[in-house]
């Protein structure tokens, strides 16, 4: 077997090629695609737009990681990116200085506090209740909307704060703040799912509830857990995209983030059906969507045709991954030879023993 034999039946090689291709293909139109500078000691260029940009949708596809791997899904993430962005902005506008630190680290403290509040709620419902969870989080997805808009009185609430801004537009050490955020919370969410037996756990429940029960595994306290951290991340992501335009939009922030958040874990290798997750994949999901984005608006697609150039390109993206696909179309599955019938032994003749 080869070494490229090898590396293509891991699970995160066909997702790390789709990644090299799509970047590989913006040269054609931007020649200096690749083309990093400092200005200002901040490091630009379109690889960092993409991570920059990319980060939010990282973020949300992390929780939902989490939920799908326990046999869940939540479909309330964008509402909540929306909801924890307007309660920030509305926070921040209510105050007499907007470039109070203080004030800020409030508003912030407030949207996450309320992010943790509504992933115990979809918890309660899967976990506690026994709801389905498509059912139980498209309550708060449908409701959450209203929510957002009853935060912003039904208008866009614009701020002008430079502490709050710094969370979605700023940079540290070069780096876009958005970016170093996205990495940490990677990192953690590695650490306690790989150097711990919190993965483990999340594995045996998403993979069989009842059995993980019956060996004393608390599945409802880690479903819970999942529901939570889902919520956190998405809380965080909506303030980065709140902070990025300084402004709440309780309607549009965060649409349809569920949708790329679950297309992300599952380009990265999760199945919906619960049980094993990849972290690095997931990541490498996020970015693959963001990177198409870009490529679209790059090669000049008329927006309103981008969403179905966005699915049929994601549809070919998994039937690309999906190994059954690969061995019909590349004929990779080998024949096997035809057996031949084993020769019918000849009836046993009598022989005849002298007396």
């Amino acid at each position: 077997m080869t070494t490229i034999t090898r590396l293509s039946k891991h699970r995160l090689f066909w997702p790390v090629v789709l990644l090299v291709v799509l970047l590989l293909s913006n040269l054609i139109f931007t020649p200096n695609f690749f083309k990093v500078e400092v200005r200002d000691d901040h490091l630009y260029g379109s690889v960092i737009d993409i991570l920059r940009f990319g980060a939010p949708l990282i973020l949300v596809a992390l929780g939902m990681t989490l939920v799908i791997a326990t046999g869940g899904i939540d479909l309330s993430v964008g509402s909540v990116v929306a909801i924890c962005g307007a309660l920030a902005c509305w926070r921040i506008s209510e105050q007499g200085d907007q470039n109070s630190v203080g004030g800020v680290l409030v508003a912030i403290g407030l949207a996450l506090g309320l992010a943790l509040l509504l992933g115990v709620w979809n918890g309660f419902l899967v976990a506690g209740i026994g709801i389905q969870p498509i059912i139980a989080t498209l309550i708060l997805m449908v409701a959450g909307r209203g929510l957002a808009q009853l935060i912003t009185g039904g208008q866009i609430i614009t701020i002008n704060s430079s502490p709050y801004k710094v969370i979605g537009a700023g940079y540290l050490l070069t780096f876009p703040v958005p970016v170093l955020i996205a990495a940490v919370v990677t990192v953690i969410a590695v650490l306690l799912t790989r150097r711990t037996a919190l993965g483990m756990l999340v594995e045996s429940v998403g993979g069989n509830a009842e059995a993980s029960r019956l060996a004393g595994i608390r599945s409802r306290r880690i479903k819970l857990m999942a529901y939570m951290f889902a919520a956190l991340c998405a809380g965080i992501a909506g303030l980065m995209i709140s902070s990025n335009v300084s402004s709440a939009d309780g309607n549009y922030a965060g649409l349809w983030y569920e949708l790329d958040a679950i297309l992300a874990v599952v380009i990265g290798g999760t199945l919906l059906t619960g049980g094993r997750f990849s972290i690095g994949g997931t990541v490498i999901g996020a970015l693959i969507i963001q990177t198409l984005t870009t490529t679209i608006y790059t090669i000049g697609v008329p927006p309103e045709t981008t969403l179905l150039v966005k699915a049929l390109v994601v549809t070919v993206v998994c039937l690309v991954q999906s190994p059954s696909f690969r061995e019909k179309v590349f004929k990779s599955r080998r024949q096997r030879p035809p057996t031949t019938p084993a020769p019918t032994p000849d009836a046993p003749t009598k022989v005849e023993v002298p007396a």
